[in-house]
């Protein structure tokens, strides 16, 4: 009876001794987590030519204060340092070394623009650290066997230039195309998808205009494309440009078919500035829903965001493309964390990034869902195009691919 009431209370004590801390007990970290945090570093631009995007890190620091107040991962608080680069390439890379070398992150979470990653890819894969859900949409994002710790997140941009070009062709065989981009990996890759979408009728381009981020207005390219005779205009261009852009087109006069790509096409910080009325049938393409469109108006998915909005972020506009993409990428990074379980190594963290299988957050379109693997880092491929009708988005035709044949 002695030996049987020893080994029980034996047992209880065991069971004490270990009950505080089973939660972490086979626990695997590298730096920048522990029992108690994980710590993301991003990086993006505050200040610059697009300091626009630097609601991207207000709405990503305010979801993370969301799910630390709601407990955490898994029990640990998220660490969130942020950085501004100013679009600078140099300043990326700066940024990068702090974030990795000193502020010791596990990984650097939804580092924003093209030429500014293209800066810090090989440095991050050097140094073994993720570069996950890149904000900006070239192709080199998804090449696993070369950069295997760099992932996308948007549908890319030769995604969307071969959309355009699925459009073009349907509605408007015979047009004269003039493209107005943006002179780095960001503009040239939406103009190659744009090329390919064409194939054998790519001879539609009349005119190719590049610009430079750093020039304060575009309006003189503008001017030298509508010259060229052209009777269908894309504008592959961030905020500042696209507005601009809209602007001086209804200035001219000129009424081409108006394509404008998906990294321009806000209301808030693009639509509403350039005027709804110079903005009217303009056509782009989206994967994420409009917060001012009616038919969200009951949807529970689209009530979770407001609510997050009217508590965490309530000076933010809604309207925003900027504040709903950073809504809708921070909830796949939870996502991925959450899966992570208790093995927070740079490893797993890019293991389980590759292992999203119809993941759908609360602002993506319906129909389209994020999708990956060890030899697909690209997290969505689906677009639905759209035409500015009054003040909002209407959405029309199917869902269209743009993956590479």
């Amino acid at each position: 009876m002695r030996a049987r009431l020893f080994a029980a209370v034996a047992s209880g004590l065991a069971m004490l001794a270990f009950s505080p801390g089973d939660t972490f007990a086979q626990s695997k970290y590298d730096v920048g987590a522990n029992d108690h945090e994980i710590k993301v570093g991003n990086i993006l631009a505050y200040s610059g030519p697009v300091s626009s995007l630097g609601i991207i890190g207000k709405i990503e620091a305010a979801y993370f204060k969301k799910v630390n107040d709601e407990g955490g991962i898994n029990g640990r608080k998220i660490k969130f340092i942020s950085y501004d680069d100013a679009y600078s390439p140099p300043k990326t890379v700066e940024q990068a070394r702090k974030l990795v070398e000193s502020d010791e992150v596990l990984f650097i979470f939804n580092p924003v623009g093209t030429p500014t990653n293209a800066a810090i890819q090989k440095y991050m894969n050097t140094k073994g650290v993720p570069q996950l859900f890149v904000g900006g949409g070239a192709t080199r994002w998804n090449k696993p066997a070369e950069f295997p710790w760099t992932m996308g997140f948007q549908p890319n941009y030769q995604t969307e230039g071969r959309i355009f070009a699925k459009y073009i062709l349907a509605t408007k065989p015979d047009a004269k195309i003039a493209v107005l981009y943006q002179n780095d990996d960001l503009g040239k890759d939406y103009l190659k998808g744009l090329k390919d979408g064409l194939g054998d009728r790519a001879s539609l381009i009349v005119a190719e205009e590049s610009y430079e981020i750093s020039e304060p207005v575009i309006d003189s390219h503008v001017v030298k494309v509508k010259a060229s005779g052209a009777d269908t205009f894309i504008a592959i261009a961030l905020p500042r440009v696209a507005a601009q852009s809209i602007r001086k087109v209804s200035e001219l006069g000129w009424k081409p078919l108006f394509i404008l790509s998906s990294i321009g096409a806000s209301i808030g910080t693009v639509i509403r500035p350039a005027g709804f009325d110079n903005s009217q049938g303009i056509v782009s393409t989206v994967y994420l829903k409009d917060p001012s469109d009616p038919q969200w108006a009951n949807d529970e998915a689209k009530q979770k965001f407001d609510d997050f909005l009217a508590k965490y972020a309530p000076d933010a506009d809604k309207n925003d493309y900027f504040v709903v993409y950073a809504y809708v990428i921070s909830q796949t990074m939870v996502k991925v964390l959450q899966q992570c379980g208790n093995d927070l190594t740079r490893a797993n963290v890019m293991r389980q990034a590759a292992n999203l299988v119809d993941f759908r957050p609360d602002m993506l379109l319906p129909g389209i869902a994020i999708n990956t693997s060890a030899t697909d880092f690209a997290p969505m491929k689906d677009m639905r195009t759209a035409r500015m009708q009054g003040d909002r988005w209407e959405i029309f035709g199917d869902i269209l691919s743009g993956s590479a044949p």
